[in-house]
């Protein structure tokens, strides 16, 4: 006789299909999102294995309560030294899992309900971590292009920075959503596949095409080759970017010690509102669907203000029309694409 096999359980089954069904069917989460929400259930079978002695073949919904969910976020913060952010993050993959589960048990809606109540207290709002509009000139201007990979590096860094795109819709771009042409323009695909068609200043487009005839992109069957790639033609990865922006940052003291991709979003949105751009455009250059989220910026930069007044410095973060880097204020033709495209 043939060993017996133990029936999924009932958790089991469901979270099964919440992945595989719910989150990119109905919900339409990126990949990304979807590993990141896959990240936290590995990190509650973990804890309910290790701390409540319950193993991932025995853990089934009538198990998984408030009180299992609560000692989980405990031990986030306390064992794992999770920062507020992130243990948000996994309560918000829990509480889109319990969402689900009224729909798929609504006999168990007390319990589900009792959870998506449970909320963390707010922590204070950090400011956006941006970088000073000379020390993002400088870190433009470091890569060699005495060599093939610091142009390469150079487009990336530029592109990066001018379109304040997120990391993922830079390694996504393919040559043919890249137009140098008048006017040029990058077609970036954000959260959710919403597409985006984002201008770019004309140093950035001359730099782009320079590294697109180099590299022969522009020739019959690359349009769907992956702009930026490494040695083996493949994609770049969120690693790789992240490694080649940590390759320059000694060239500036007033760098800080960490920049992420996102920094140089950050970046982007914060010089785009002290050059006098409309946060609503902004909101729809950096693909926001709430312009509550672009006001963070605002209240940075009033945050900023109201320092440099109290300590009587009057220094201007905001790039002269003469610097290399790219400048929206100045350029009244890119501001009229924006109005256009406002009011499509």
């Amino acid at each position: 006789m043939g060993k017996s096999i133990n029936k999924p359980t009932d958790f089991a089954v469901n979270l099964n299909k919440y992945f595989t069904v719910y989150l990119p069917g109905h919900c339409n989460l990126s990949s990304n999102t979807i590993r990141s929400y896959a990240d936290t259930f590995s990190l509650l079978v973990e804890f309910c294995d290790e701390h409540l002695s319950i193993p991932p073949e025995k853990l089934i919904l009538d198990k998984v309560k408030l009180e299992v969910i609560d000692g989980f976020m405990t031990w986030l913060e306390t064992e794992r030294k999770n920062a507020p952010s992130t243990r948000r993050q996994r309560l918000a993959a829990l509480h889109s899992f319990f969402r689900y589960m009224q729909m798929a048990e609504p006999s168990r809606m007390v319990e589900w309900q009792r959870i998506l109540a449970l909320k963390l207290p707010k922590s204070p709002k950090k400011q956006p971590n941006h970088i000073k509009a000379d020390s993002m000139r400088d870190l433009l201007a470091a890569p060699d292009d005495s060599t093939i990979q610091g142009r390469r590096n150079c487009a990336l860094l530029c592109l990066l920075y001018d379109t304040g795109a997120r990391v993922q819709e830079l390694i996504d771009l393919s040559v043919r959503d890249i137009r140098t042409q008048h006017p040029a323009t990058v077609t970036l695909f954000g959260k959710g596949q919403k597409m985006r068609t984002v201008p770019i200043i004309r140093a950035t487009a001359d730099i782009l095409e320079q590294y697109i005839l180099e590299n022969r992109l522009n020739e019959n069957g690359k349009a769907a080759h992956p702009l930026f790639f490494n040695r083996h033609g493949k994609r770049l990865t969120r690693s790789g970017v992240s490694y080649i922006i940590s390759k320059y940052l000694d060239i500036d003291s007033a760098l800080p010690d960490k920049v992420t991709p996102h920094v140089f979003r950050h970046t982007k949105a914060m010089h785009l509102l002290q050059s006098g751009v409309d946060v609503i455009m902004i909101r729809d250059l950096l693909g926001h669907t709430d312009v509550k989220t672009t006001e963070v910026y605002a209240r940075a930069d009033i945050e900023m203000k109201r320092q440099a007044l109290q300590l009587h410095q009057q220094r201007s973060v905001v790039p002269d029309a003469s610097d290399n880097i790219p400048s929206w204020h100045s350029n009244s033709e890119l501001r009229s694409w924006l109005n256009e495209m406002r009011t499509k």
